[in-house]
């Protein structure tokens, strides 16, 4: 068993009450595992940092219902409790136009209405469907008394599938208002699981893309004891802990085997880059690879003898000064990627392969100058799932192979490829925006969209084996020099 945190709309506390959750279990010295519906990175990064254990995403969109269901299993065994974080509304899911054609084409399952028509695919709702899991339905009480039974009832009896467990009202304002909602629950006898009192002193900072990601909060971790002492107090723990609690393994599952001698992938991750799967990174060691983390904001240099880099998401545009100013930095990576090193940009890391980013105040900051345009930060906002279909061989995929990924960014390129490395379809956007992508050189791919490689191992094996060609070449080279050594003697 394990428990779905979800919120009757947006904004309304969910991460709070998460990570509230996630602190005192802790406290206790209690091992859980966490889980984030959709596509976001920002949330999980709170969660690990809580835990101690990388969150993992739930996102029927970006893999499969199937691999949902197994990654679930697979994590959530080797804990004592289980945490699953919803996103948006209950049931706020994605437009029919996309699962009426994810439907299609990959087999989602048959979660539909009268029409035919899947009605909340990839919500909270749909995951809480998916692994049979109990839903603590977060309400914002701040502008709501009696209101706020019609709303527990509307929820509760919306989907007769949905079980949900109780209720935690947040922003409550006084006793007297925890009162008048008390006694507007009470006919209903939803339990009430949790009560949040509003809270002036914990406030986690946002920005343009959300949450501050917790690296670049150094008051994060005064912010967690503050959290801890709150959900010591505003939780019927009784009534929470059986509904977490999961079923441990007696043993966890052996890894596959590494190779004795593993690829070396070069992975950024610092303040700037941080946008990553962990189940991405997961697969690469399990295919085989080595990773080693640096820092293009801290180090002068890539890490030696490597065979690939990858370049996550994040946010290079706040400290583009500080990468501008670290030339070594860039310098090694567009060396290394002009003598042939295979490498994976994506959002974030696509922008530090260009020339260079234009932050929100107009300054120009040079990057490491690989692709020839630059990147420039704006008001609109870029943001939902894509379907892409490749239109020749690349780097990940081969021709006529479909992906499904995830855009998320405020900056746009002031010149595109002449020939794109995909034909896409956009959902839940402008039809007219068009997708920027490169398809050169060769051995770079690098492109807006996220993608979760969990249903598509195919994607880092060859990202893999374009990278041993890369090892195969330098023995060769070695093995050659060697030789005209040996003569010479």
């Amino acid at each position: 068993m394990a428990l779905v945190i979800a919120g009757e709309r947006s904004g309304v506390g969910k991460t709070t009450v998460t990570l509230t959750l996630l602190t005192s279990l802790r406290r206790r010295d209690r091992l859980v595992q966490s889980f984030k519906v959709g596509p976001d990175y920002i949330d999980p990064m709170f969660h690990q940092h809580v835990t101690g254990l990388a969150c993992r995403n739930l996102d029927p969109v970006l893999t499969s219902e199937t691999y949902i269901q197994q990654c679930f299993t697979r994590h959530s065994q080797l804990s004592e409790y289980a945490l699953v974080e919803g996103v948006m509304g209950l049931f706020d899911g994605v437009s029919s136009l996309v699962t009426n054609h994810l439907s299609f084409v990959k087999n989602k399952g048959q979660m539909t209405n009268d029409k035919g028509q899947i009605t909340d695919f990839a919500s909270t709702a749909h995951i809480a469907r998916l692994l049979d899991l109990p839903v603590v339905l977060v309400i914002d009480c701040s502008r709501l008394s009696g209101s706020v039974a019609a709303i527990a009832h509307g929820y509760r009896s919306f989907d007769p599938r949905i079980k949900i467990a109780g209720v935690v009202l947040n922003r409550v304002g006084s006793d007297r208002h925890l009162s008048l909602l008390k006694d507007s629950l009470e006919p209903l006898q939803l339990p009430i699981l949790g009560v949040l009192r509003r809270q002036d002193n914990i406030t986690i900072p946002d920005r343009h893309l959300g949450l501050v990601p917790t690296a670049e909060l150094p008051e994060l971790n005064a912010l967690i004891d503050r959290l801890a002492d709150l959900g010591d107090t505003c939780f019927d723990w009784q009534r929470l802990l059986p509904l977490l609690e999961s079923k441990p393994l007696a043993s966890p599952p052996s890894s596959p085997p590494s190779s004795s001698s593993p690829v070396k992938i070069a992975v950024a991750r610092d303040r700037a880059f941080n946008f990553y799967y962990q189940d991405n990174l997961d697969l690469l060691q399990q295919l085989g690879a080595e990773l080693l983390f640096w820092s293009p904001l801290e180090d002068a240099d890539i890490p030696k003898d490597i065979q690939g880099m990858y370049f996550g998401g994040g946010f290079p545009e706040v400290f583009a000064q500080q990468l501008a100013e670290n030339t070594s930095a860039r310098d090694a990576v567009k060396t290394a990627i002009l003598k042939g090193i295979p490498t994976i940009a994506e959002c974030g890391g696509l922008m530090y392969l260009c020339e260079q980013i234009v932050d929100f105040e107009g300054k120009s900051w040079p990057m490491a100058g690989v692709l020839p345009t630059s990147a420039v930060m704006g008001g609109r906002l870029t943001l939902g799932y894509r379907r892409a279909v490749a239109l020749q061989d690349n780097l990940l995929v081969n021709t006529g192979t479909t992906v499904y990924g995830h855009e998320f960014h405020r900056s746009h390129l002031t010149s595109t490829p002449t020939q794109s490395l995909f034909a896409t379809s956009r959902y839940d956007c402008d039809e007219n925006m068009g997708y920027e992508g490169w398809g050169l050189p060769a051995n770079v791919h690098a492109s807006y969209v996220h993608l979760h490689w969990g249903e598509s191992v195919e994607i880092p094996q060859q990202f893999l084996k374009e990278c041993l060609k890369v090892a195969s070449l330098k023995a060769e080279i070695m093995g050659s020099e060697m030789s005209a050594d040996l003569t010479l003697c």
